[in-house]
């Protein structure tokens, strides 16, 4: 993409309150793009720091209250009169064996990554007089497996068949909806686990473009996406260097890579 394609289109990210987490990459990238920025999570000192560095504003919002979701939206009109572009970037690595997983996990990550995106989108949806995109970032585990990742990944799938429902309904009036599905990123939430010697070559190897995706990857997906010379709807984008056409290592796969890593180190 060259500069400024998405200049003066006001868009929200939801989810870019984490110290360099994804939505904040996505916000940097906007803004070399000329983007009107509204950024949006829980952590006001981290939207704070992020929407000075980027020329934006903020708005507190928690995504699982459906009133802080609607205040969210009718300050960003308030503020510039319309909505373009929306991106909803929030989520929980929710990681449980199937049949351990608690209630009230459930309950918590359905709110997270079904119902509160169900609900950004329906906040979303009538600010956008002007046409416009949205976005769900979503996740290769939607589409294939990952060992003790059920929960994370059936919310994950329901959502993007959501919004396959509104590219649907509402392309008549010029709004496209997608998903874009990362594999494992390179991020601060991965950082820790993907120290583990050994972990992340066991995915590598599932990779055919032989890396691991990072944040600035989606960024620039999400760039086109919003940008006027996008002619996609209803996609759930798998942006993660043709992992879907292999598979996740199994938990036995990883944990054989870590052991022969770590018996490498100890030698």
């Amino acid at each position: 993409m060259g500069d400024k394609h998405l200049n003066d289109k006001v868009t929200l990210i939801l989810g870019a309150a984490g110290k360099d987490n994804m939505g904040q990459v996505m916000a940097r990238r906007f803004a070399k793009e000329g983007a009107k920025l509204v950024l949006a999570g829980r952590n006001e000192d981290s939207l704070k720091e992020i929407s000075e560095e980027t020329g934006g504003s903020y708005v507190l919002c928690d995504i699982t209250k459906k009133e802080e979701i609607d205040s969210m939206v009718d300050e960003v009109v308030n503020r510039h009169g319309v909505l373009h572009s929306a991106i909803q970037a929030t989520g929980w690595g929710y990681l449980s064996p199937f049949l351990e997983s608690k209630e009230e996990d459930l309950i918590k990550i359905m709110n997270l990554q079904f119902k509160g995106p169900y609900q950004f989108f329906q906040a979303c949806i009538p600010a956008m007089t002007e046409g416009g995109s949205i976005i769900q970032i979503s996740s290769a585990t939607a589409t294939i497996m990952l060992d003790n990742h059920a929960a994370y990944m059936g919310t994950k799938a329901g959502i993007d068949h959501v919004v396959r429902t509104v590219a649907n309904e509402f392309g008549e009036r010029g709004i496209r909806a997608n998903s874009i599905s990362p594999g494992l990123t390179a991020s601060p939430m991965t950082k820790d686990a993907m120290a583990a010697p050994g972990l992340e070559e066991a995915f590598l190897r599932e990779y055919p473009l032989g890396r691991i995706g990072t944040s600035e990857d989606i960024a620039a997906m999400a760039v086109f996406l919003c940008s006027d010379e996008c002619f996609l709807s209803g996609q759930n984008l798998q942006v993660n260097g043709g992992l879907t056409l292999r598979r996740n290592p199994r938990s036995a796969d990883i944990d054989a890579s870590v052991a022969q890593a770590m018996a490498k180190l100890e030698n």
